[in-house]
């Protein structure tokens, strides 16, 4: 139980770990009102740091700031660390240098660039101006890569060591380094004198092999070649491919300059999955620190380009006002044959994006996953073509107009199998993100295709 500034406890989150104990928002909120900064500090410190940023992440904009400016420098690193990067931006803003400084050489290399990277150019200048002279290289360095990139991600903390070692001799020599190693690692990297990987010992195969062996005789090889400059997407496929733990980042002569660990891994494959799915409707994440106009912005440049397909599939329709005008059944059907097609399409899509992003559709996987989809358009199809050209026909007695609109519905499927697979391929082949751009294409091509059909069919035996 956590005791409360107002002399009530809180409820442990035992019961239900993972989620952000209502009892915990309402104690900090009465902290807050009372300006309780020891109350605060104390609580904080007993959290765990992903509980801790989870709570203050549920906090408006208004009390996450008071927080930050009630214990300024007291403010936890390992939770300014575990903050979502909007947040973590907003609290670095508010916290003064000296603040930021004394974080910096408590977390690891990769924290740190990360909490610098969205600091304003002056001001970094003068926190990295602060820093010891090795801890401002580091950092210097690992921001000078793009963004996104290994180089980066990676942390510049590992464990090294020649392959004519012993196991004995590492493990003394880890001992004896102490602090100086990484707070978390999972292998030993056996290097040749000039710094290039030569392979890799786990620790469970350390401490599993008499002190006498000599590294080089049980140093695996290294699975994955990960470069300074490979886009932190690529390195998390060869994590998930390979089921690594760790991973060495090498440099342009394939020297060792860092090391990932799979716990950045999963952040980049969440934020990755999570881009491509937001992308598919043309949004991003809305944060709690967002405002309305934040979203207007995200938003709204989207909406306009569904705006221009809108008018664009209204134009087609309007090709048809002879037949539109002589069997108004119609335009009640129209709807029924664009949302199907739409949905058929969309459902392709979903499919061969998450394909493309696992690296599945290459070579002859793509002309099978092409003929698949177009096949179970053609299924799918024959299926609701009778569905609902029975339900036309039941409505409105009309055996022409069921059969037109079943065709129409048959070929649309067809249509929107082949080009929810097409687009995205294409468009990557094109070199843009299949995420971002694939639905505002795959909505047109199948309204277009599903209007066309019904309506021209329909000019052809109504009419």
């Amino acid at each position: 139980m956590t005791e409360r500034p107002d002399g009530h406890d809180t409820p442990d989150k035992s019961e239900d770990q993972g989620r952000v104990d209502p009892a915990l928002l309402e104690a900090l909120e009465t902290a807050l009102e009372g300006r309780d900064t020891a109350w605060l500090k104390r609580t904080f410190e007993g959290l765990h740091p992903a509980d801790a940023s989870d709570a203050l992440e549920q906090l408006s904009s208004d009390d996450f700031g008071q927080v930050i400016g009630l214990l300024g420098d007291d403010f936890p690193a390992d939770i300014l660390v575990e903050l979502r990067d909007e947040y973590r931006a907003a609290a670095v803003e508010m916290l003064p240098d000296e603040a930021v400084t004394a974080v910096l050489p408590d977390i690891e290399s990769d924290d740190a660039a990360a909490i610098l990277e969205d600091v304003e150019e002056d001001r970094r200048a003068r926190i990295l101006e602060d820093l010891a002279p090795l801890e401002r290289a580091t950092l210097e360095q690992a921001l000078d890569f793009d963004e996104e990139t290994a180089g980066r991600l990676m942390q510049r903390e590992f464990v090294a060591a020649p392959e004519f070692w012993t196991v004995g001799h590492t493990i003394d020599h880890a001992r004896n380094t102490g602090d100086a190693l990484p707070e978390q690692f999972f292998d030993i990297y056996v290097v040749d004198p000039g710094f290039k990987v030569l392979g890799a010992v786990s620790l469970p195969l350390l401490l599993r092999t008499p002190r006498e062996v000599k590294l080089a005789s049980i140093m695996t090889e290294i699975e994955a070649q990960i470069t300074t400059q490979m886009d932190q997407e690529e390195a998390a496929f060869l994590f998930q491919k390979y089921s690594l733990a760790s991973a060495p980042v090498v440099d342009e002569a394939g020297r060792i300059t860092g090391m990932i660990t799979v716990d950045d891994m999963v952040d980049v494959i969440q934020e990755e999955n999570t881009e491509d799915l937001l992308a598919l409707s043309g949004v991003r994440s809305a944060d709690g620190s967002d405002t309305v106009w934040d979203s207007v912005k995200a938003r709204a440049p989207w909406l306009g380009i569904n705006l221009f397909t809108a008018f664009f599939a209204s134009g087609i329709i309007s090709l048809f006002e002879p037949v539109l005008s002589a069997y108004v059944a119609l335009a009640v059907l129209m709807p029924v044959v664009a949302a199907l097609g739409g949905n058929a399409g969309s459902q392709a899509l979903t499919v061969t994006v998450r394909a493309i992003a696992e690296r599945e559709l290459e070579g002859a996987a793509a002309r099978r996953a092409i003929r698949r989809e177009t096949l179970t358009g053609l299924a799918n199809g024959l299926i609701f073509a009778c569905g609902v050209g029975a339900v036309t026909f039941l409505w409105f007695g009309n055996v022409t107009l069921a059969l037109t609109i079943g065709a129409a519905i048959l070929a649309t499927f067809i249509w929107g199998g082949f080009a929810g697979i097409m687009v995205p391929l294409a468009l990557q082949r094109a070199g843009v993100d299949p995420a971002v751009a694939s639905s505002v294409f795959l909505l047109t091509l199948t309204d277009t295709m599903a209007f066309l059909s019904f309506l021209g069919l329909a000019t052809l035996v109504l009419l």
